[in-house]
């Protein structure tokens, strides 16, 4: 017997009387509140370079601080961390374009890792340590996806998996290898 197409699409279709309503799980909430927590503190952090809003220096202040750190010329680099950090963060916490987010967040990170890593790895000496937690939760949050509290709920890399974290591993390092040979 052959069975068409549409029989079998038909036949994997739930029927309407047996779905269940969706409920919020424990598991959406706790990685809304990751999200919201690592995003928003991101988007606060890239405004005080940006901005100089939330006790930040602003841009031109933190240009020449960039400058002192070798990245010529600063303001330039304070703006594309900035911007990295603020759009990247704000990403990540509404759940928009995650992979997207988490690559500005991750190539920002490994600039902030690679700058502070002479310093060993805790944030007493000033280490990395700090910049390395920043982006796990990014790649994490790529890599379970950003759940149904999210923007990107109708797409399907809300859900993450492999592509989602390859995508912000891979375009992430892939922009700080520029902005580092650049540098």
């Amino acid at each position: 017997m052959r069975v068409s197409a549409e029989r079998l699409r038909a036949a994997s279709r739930p029927d309407a009387s047996t779905t269940q309503p969706l409920s919020t799980s424990a598991a959406d909430v706790g990685i809304l509140l990751l999200r919201l927590a690592v995003g928003l503190l991101l988007a606060g952090h890239g405004a005080q370079k940006l901005f100089g809003i939330f006790g930040g220096p602003g841009l031109s202040a933190t240009g020449k601080g960039f400058e002192d750190l070798g990245y010529s010329p600063g303001v330039f680099f304070a703006g594309l961390a900035g911007a990295s950090e603020f759009l990247g963060g704000l990403g990540l916490a509404v759940g928009l374009l995650t992979p997207l987010a988490a690559a500005a967040v991750v190539g920002v990170m490994i600039n902030a890792m690679a700058t502070t890593s002479p310093n060993g790895l805790w944030a007493a000496n000033g280490g990395m340590e700090f910049p390395l937690c920043l982006a796990v939760a990014a790649i994490t949050i790529a890599a379970v996806g950003p759940g149904r509290l999210s923007l990107d709920r109708p797409f399907r890399w809300r859900d993450g998996g492999w592509l989602s974290a390859a995508v912000a591993v891979g375009l992430g390092a892939i922009g700080a290898a520029i902005v580092l040979a650049l540098k």
